[in-house]
């Protein structure tokens, strides 16, 4: 596979990770006796930043501008890149990526990959989002970089310049130890608002407690999902340079809230302050009676998946994510589903309008409404007749939707303003 699959998705957008918490425990080898402690990215005491994803406001934060190693967070890149080639239907979920002898070769924690077989892009998603597999991250990060790690970790780092994370610097696709890989707290911060606000038909692969890969069940190592109300994913990591690390995204009355915590010397202490970061942001922990969520399904394919379930009612509508296992005709037509002054009732607009026909592409967008600012959810890569079609299945239930053609497609259609 060549090497525009990763280039493309760049000019189309506007770990260690040796996780050895829970049961089973792997030796990290050293980076290099040339890297010391103490100062840089090992520099005593942690790195934190809480920021509402909506606006991206920062609410809280200390030592967020200390270089730090980025571990297992670095797969979060690797996810964003796939995620903008599947949109671009330059792959699917279904595609077969080949795995090398480099791919089978890395350190634990790992599925098992032998060199030569294959894994699908779903597979290696959830494998990545779950247990935070290094054979399949290097392996698809390999396919995105037209079968070199190395390219891909290029492309990686020319598209955290593009978001702004301007201390970031990659190497690989996994977060295996590399002294050049390095980050922030407050460019992670980015690199996971970019992955919430522009694909939210992808965040059902971050709250997936196990799934069944080829017999054996996988088990996700985030503990935020079972033991914080509202948590909805994202991503641990751990070597022994870069120490415990965890970003979380979190979903409450409306509001979503990322937090990032690195460089703490336990799980313990690094899971009881995500949530002392998030209840600062919530304004408190969240009251004991609120409902339980629904799982939302990601297409398993040949395994069964486990959800998420805590004690907190998740707004978003289940995802059958049909359009993005085979590649379809893609339009240029959009269905605008209203706007919002919250972000997550955008997100739930546009993700209940795609499970309502399996159709087009959910999408939200920030705007600027008289002089506020809002958020427009649409379903865009629709063809004329599907634009329709979703409108008058709306219209059916009751909700506005507005049939915007190919020349008029942009995120400033602001007729529908539908909810608070």
């Amino acid at each position: 596979m060549a090497a525009w699959l990763c280039a493309a998705a760049f000019t189309a957008m506007p770990a260690a990770a040796k996780q050895h918490h829970h049961a089973t425990h792997y030796a990290v080898q050293p980076v290099s006796s040339s890297v010391p402690t103490g100062y840089g990215p090992t520099a005593p005491g942690a790195s934190t930043i809480l920021i509402d994803a909506q606006s991206g406001q920062v609410l809280d934060a200390s030592g967020a501008d200390t270089p730090r190693y980025p571990a297992s967070l670095t797969k979060l890149m690797t996810l964003d890149l796939a995620f903008q080639a599947l949109r671009n239907g330059q792959m699917t979920l279904d595609t077969q990526i080949p795995v090398s002898y480099h791919a089978n070769s890395v350190e634990p924690v790992k599925l098992g990959l032998a060199p030569g077989s294959t894994i699908a892009v779903r597979d290696a998603i959830l494998a990545m989002t779950t247990m935070s597999a290094n054979d399949a991250a290097t392996a698809l990060g390999e396919y995105l970089g037209g079968g070199s790690e190395d390219r891909c970790g290029q492309l990686m780092t020319q598209r955290a310049k593009q978001l702004g994370m301007a201390q970031t610097n990659f190497a690989n696709a996994s977060g295996l130890p590399n002294p050049d890989q390095v980050t922030t707290a407050r460019d992670l911060s980015l690199l996971a608002r970019d992955i919430v606000v522009n694909f939210p038909e992808d965040q059902q692969f971050f709250e997936v407690q196990s799934f069944n890969f080829r017999g054996r069940t996988v088990y996700s190592n985030n503990q935020m999902l079972k033991t914080y109300p509202g948590a909805t994913g994202m991503k641990t990591g751990y070597t022994d340079l870069a120490r415990h690390n965890l970003i979380t995204s979190a979903e409450r009355n409306g509001h979503v809230l990322i937090g990032v915590v690195l460089h703490e010397p336990s799980w313990g202490v690094t899971y009881a302050q995500m949530h002392t970061l998030l209840d600062s942001g919530f304004g408190g922990p969240a009251p004991t009676t609120t409902t339980v969520a629904a799982a939302r399904p990601v297409v398993p394919q040949g395994g069964t998946l486990q959800m998420a379930s805590n004690t907190h009612a998740h707004s978003a509508a289940p995802i059958p994510a049909a359009s993005r296992d085979h590649a379809v005709p893609m339009g240029g037509w959009v269905a605008q589903l209203g706007v919002y002054s919250h972000m997550a009732k955008a997100r739930t607009a546009a993700l209940a309008a795609h499970h309502l026909r399996g159709e087009g592409i959910p999408r939200i967008a920030k705007v600027e409404a008289k002089g506020h600012t809002m958020w427009s959810a649409q379903l865009a890569g629709l063809t004329s007749n599907s634009a329709r079609a979703t409108c008058s299945a709306m219209a059916a239930r009751g909700s506005s939707c507005k049939v915007i053609p190919p020349a008029a497609d942009h995120l400033a259609m602001l007729t529908n303003t539908d909810g608070t």
